[in-house]
């Protein structure tokens, strides 16, 4: 069977006005920190409603492309609007939950063994990897990298390869998931001081506290704007 001739979509309103915001964007060689029209004259201009126009707006700062802020207007956060397609952030909204939920149940464990089981290596690893994220955080960066090798250094000092098993047959969707999170506004530094008081439970040998701060950091993984997100909105 082929997936070929399956069902053809239909662009939705919102798309096409995003596809003019990229082409405006390119045009006017806007950069991050400039400042986008605002949604009324946005509706006026490309003859569509304002819900349109809010929908399209959604959909740049569920990316991380543009910020709204609160009276203030929306601006560009990148010098570019490369738009992910829609129907991969519907896709990526559909499964999120299920990672998140998988991910809160691993991860607590995993931290938890790991502060009955660490060595001081672990730590170091552990240590190395929130240094980075400090560094890619000071340049400006998500710090996505050093996120990733933080937990990769928790769950090796679990010492438990079945458990390790189950994270590596999720990694892909995990990866997902930290990228959702760090692109949401403050959330890179707010992650770090979070890595960092599961790095002190572990430290100390303190398996519960080790498990809650791990607990409180992944459900701060999960408030991310992609599931406030309603992609029928603004048809």
């Amino acid at each position: 069977m082929t997936d070929a001739l399956r069902p053809m979509s239909k662009q939705r309103l919102y798309e096409q006005v995003l596809d003019r915001l990229r082409q405006y964007v390119a045009e006017g060689d806007l950069k991050a920190g400039d400042r986008l029209p605002p949604e009324r004259d946005l509706a006026q201009r490309l003859g569509v409603s304002r819900a349109s126009v809010k929908q399209a707006i959604v959909v740049l700062e569920v990316q991380g492309l543009v910020e709204a802020r609160h009276g203030g207007g929306t601006y560009l956060v990148r010098d570019s609007l490369d738009v992910e397609p829609v129907e991969k952030l519907v896709e990526r909204r559909r499964r999120l939950p299920d990672v998140l939920d998988a991910r809160e149940a691993l991860e607590t464990k995993l931290a938890e063994l790991a502060a009955e089981r660490r060595t001081e290596d672990d730590l170091t690893a552990m240590r190395r990897a929130l240094a980075y994220m400090a560094e890619e955080i000071e340049h400006g960066r998500p710090g996505v990298d050093g996120d990733r090798l933080f937990h990769a250094a928790v769950t090796a000092a679990a010492h438990s390869s079945i458990l390790a098993e189950f994270m590596r047959s999720i990694s892909d969707q995990i990866a997902e998931s930290r990228t959702e999170s760090l692109r949401q506004p403050g959330r890179p530094t707010r992650s770090y001081a979070q890595h960092e008081a599961i790095l002190d439970a572990i430290t100390d040998r303190r398996p519960a506290a080790a498990a809650a701060a791990m607990r409180r950091h992944v459900r701060t993984v999960a408030k991310v704007r992609l599931l406030d997100w309603d992609p029928g909105e603004g048809e």
